[in-house]
């Protein structure tokens, strides 16, 4: 059964990257001429509706559907900072075109090099090379451009993909030390299945299973308020929340 399963998994894998390439190629067309050639923020808002059809349809078609909920906690009018956890390669793709509005996700500098998806990937990223201190400071900045310019801006406080047997990893300051600066609040944001969809120990696997992703309140940033508290308040609200909507062993055999 276990063989079967390996077999089914790369099956999948084969048809979603390519139908990946194939609907790229597609939603090329309107990204060049309706996002491409504008500036921001009209630029990104349009690649965001872009991308909202783009993998409304694509996701079904690989038999991951996605689930949605906590919409109605972004305000109309006001932009946040979304804070998600991270654990898979499919947490962007969904998390993207799920936040409402315009927004960037910060992402590596590395896959803007790849043709065509890199001009896509672009648009909807504020990229960073972290191995670059100087990188790293002119992120920060632009991440509260983006936030000055009305977009909503979206950090995976974990840093990395959660590869531990935690619900979550510890996070990093970058995102409520944003907050603090901005005075933006934050929608704390938990996405669930994704390490079933794509699981980091099997290269080349995709296994069709439906996902969600849930926006909570938002977080306001309170007067005595440091980056710290603030850091562990949210933690706390997400980890409670993704505990509690799990179920038992979610890890196991991922």
């Amino acid at each position: 059964m276990k063989f079967i399963k390996e077999i089914i998994g790369r099956i999948c894998a084969l048809w979603a990257a390519l139908l990946f390439v194939a609907t790229l190629l597609i939603i090329l067309i309107p990204f060049l001429l309706f996002s491409y050639p504008v500036s921001d923020p009209k630029k990104t808002k349009r690649f965001a509706a872009i991308a909202r059809v783009w993998m409304g349809i694509y996701l079904p078609l690989i038999g991951c559907p996605l689930i949605v909920r906590g919409r109605k906690n972004f305000a109309p009018g006001e932009t946040y900072i979304v804070v998600c956890n991270h654990n898979s390669f499919m947490d962007v793709p969904i998390s993207y075109p799920a936040i409402p509005g315009g927004n960037k996700t910060i992402a590596k500098i590395e896959m803007a090099k790849i043709p065509l998806f890199g001009m896509i990937y672009k648009t909807g990223s504020v990229l960073v090379d972290r191995k670059s201190d100087v990188s790293r400071k002119e992120s920060y900045l632009q991440m509260r451009r983006v936030l000055d310019m009305g977009l909503n801006m979206c950090l995976y406080a974990e840093g990395t993909r959660n590869l531990t047997d935690q619900p979550l990893k510890s996070f990093h300051d970058g995102a409520f030390r944003l907050a603090m600066d901005s005075g933006k609040a934050i929608v704390p944001s938990l996405i669930f299945n994704t390490k079933k969809v794509l699981p980091a120990s099997k290269p080349f696997f995709l296994m069709p299973h439906k996902m969600e992703m849930h926006f909570l309140p938002p977080v306001h940033v309170q007067p005595g308020d440091t980056t710290q508290a603030l850091k562990e308040r949210v933690f706390e609200i997400m980890y409670d929340y993704y505990t509690k909507n799990t179920p038992p062993n979610p890890l196991k055999g991922a």
